[in-house]
């Protein structure tokens, strides 16, 4: 080949590169389920990578609770304002409503006097799972409104969790919606509140102990009232309780395909004890409380998005919601939808899905309180890089906006563990709060969730206090809705007086 063909071939070469790297993407191009990168000019252009400054984001976090000492009722009642109208860490109600949580508090603060127990169902994807945020929410509503134990357990348990401990015996077979290699499908859809069921056959047991891993909380290690709630059960079908010293009555039921809920109230707490059941019918779950207050029910769903729940029979959903009296349903879902979300569609077609997940549950449980939590941030690798799913603020936005038009609160969790490419720097911080997959919390970050989350709801409930020892609606009413021009102009006239409130008002991204 002559030199000068051989120079036009390396000046082609060169030129192509140049193109490609002035055109190629920033984030690559799709080949089938591989994406193929390049450097190039867009990639370049995006300068240097903002950096998510984890424990400034966490001291902010924790300052929007707090609350400046006041004498003054004007300077209480700014914060709760603030805190329920500006402030990003706060639970968002549906029309800015301050009274969305009111029914609640007021039954689980009259529960132990009406001799009541009241339950919070906390529906979630992995990022829940072995009691992981339930259980941080658990001890604190029931060092609140009292009340103890791990909650609802399904008899026979797929995935560890710190909170209690079991085993069964016996005929027991697990069917559920949210398949595993250890579970079947039923031919049926009344798989229950906790989304599956065991079917017991003659005799079985099912032994529940005290948990003594460090994680557990001490509210969820108290047990002294237990409940079984089954259905479609043969005639004179049978369940016992025998609890160290104490011996229950057999109790027994009629034949029925309706949801009957059997309880014992023990006369002391108990580390151990074991159902057993004589007869056929579907065990939809196993209360394990104490004492009247409030109980915290958890149901990891690992893999699921948050959309199987209308396949569930409604009449039996409802039967069993008000046999246990649930008055609050939280709903954690979208982690597991994100991956496959590559542009506005495919969100608008997830939403058409939660949508009717939620007028589901508005149907079946009338009496129930709805609070939707998002997704987290997840990582995902570009170009060596860990950055945030590109669809992750579209998404929670999404969310967020689907949920206060049906009236259901929100909890922007995304953001308040600090927005985009926040779980890359959760799972560099010392110590670690995200895990290596860059999708769940570890340990010590799922209870700081619980935690803010907790938190929240505490502040809800001492305005909620506020407001009744108050007892002036309109005068909190014309508080709440004033001009914001005026109220600047108040707090303004008073903050010589006193420290400003030290809340978080600023997202951080």
């Amino acid at each position: 080949m002559k030199t000068s063909r051989t120079l036009l071939f390396i000046l082609a070469v060169f030129l192509l590169l140049g193109i490609t790297w002035l055109l190629f993407p920033a984030d690559g191009i799709a080949v089938g389920q591989k994406s193929l990168h390049f450097p190039s000019y867009a990639q370049d252009k995006q300068g240097p990578e903002e950096v998510v400054d984890v424990d400034a984001v966490r001291e902010n976090v924790s300052k929007s609770f707090e609350m400046s000492v006041s004498d003054n009722l004007l300077d209480s009642l700014d914060f709760y304002r603030d805190y329920l109208t500006v402030n990003p860490n706060r639970i968002h109600l549906p029309n800015n409503d301050y009274t969305y949580f009111d029914s609640l508090f007021y039954l689980l603060e009259h529960a132990q006097a009406d001799h009541k127990v009241y339950r919070v169902m906390h529906y979630g994807d992995s990022q829940i799972e072995m009691d992981r945020i339930t259980s941080v929410l658990r001890q604190r509503l029931q060092e609140m409104f009292g009340g103890s134990g791990p909650g609802m357990i399904c008899a026979v348990k797929r995935i560890f969790s710190i909170s209690v401990n079991q085993s069964y015996s016996g005929n027991l077979v697990r069917y559920a919606l949210v398949s595993d290699s250890t579970s079947r499908k039923a031919s049926h859809s009344r798989y229950g509140v906790l989304t599956q069921f065991c079917q017991t056959t003659g005799q079985t047991t099912v032994t529940f102990s005290k948990s003594n891993n460090s994680q557990a909380y001490d509210k969820a290690k108290e047990i002294s009232r237990v409940s079984v709630l089954l259905g479609n059960n043969s005639d004179g079908f049978r369940v016992s309780l025998k609890a160290e010293d104490y011996q229950g009555e057999i109790k027994s039921c009629p034949a029925t395909s309706s949801a009957t809920m059997l309880t014992w109230e023990l006369p002391k707490s108990v580390e151990r004890g074991t159902l057993t059941f004589q007869g056929n019918a579907e065990i939809y779950g196993i209360m394990l409380d104490g004492g009247y207050g409030v109980a915290v029910d958890n149901d990891a769903l690992r893999g699921c998005s948050g959309t199987i729940f209308t396949r569930i029979s409604k009449p039996l959903m409802k039967e069993s919601f008000e046999l246990t009296d649930t008055r609050l349903i939280i709903l954690q879902f979208g982690g597991n939808r994100t991956p496959i979300i590559h542009n506005s569609s495919h969100i608008s077609s997830y939403m058409r899905e939660l949508d009717k997940q939620i007028k589901y549950f508005q149907e079946v449980a009338p009496q129930a309180t709805l609070l939707f939590i998002g997704p987290a941030d997840m990582g995902k690798s570009y170009n060596g890089k860990m950055g945030s799913y590109k669809c992750m603020n579209e998404l929670n936005d999404s969310i967020k906006a689907m949920a206060l038009s049906n009236n259901v609160a929100y909890w922007d969790m995304f953001h308040v563990m600090g927005g985009e490419g926040s779980m890359a720097q959760y799972v560099k911080h010392k110590p670690p709060l995200g895990s290596p997959d860059h999708i769940h919390f570890t340990f010590l970050g799922a209870q700081e969730m619980g935690g803010n989350l907790a938190k929240s709801i505490i502040i809800y409930h001492d305005f909620y206090q506020l407001r009744q020892r108050l007892s002036n609606d309109e005068m909190i009413k014309e508080f709440m809705n004033k001009d914001p021009e005026q109220i600047e102009q108040e707090k303004e006239a008073r903050k010589n007086r006193i420290e400003p409130t030290n809340y978080y008002i600023n997202e951080t991204h």
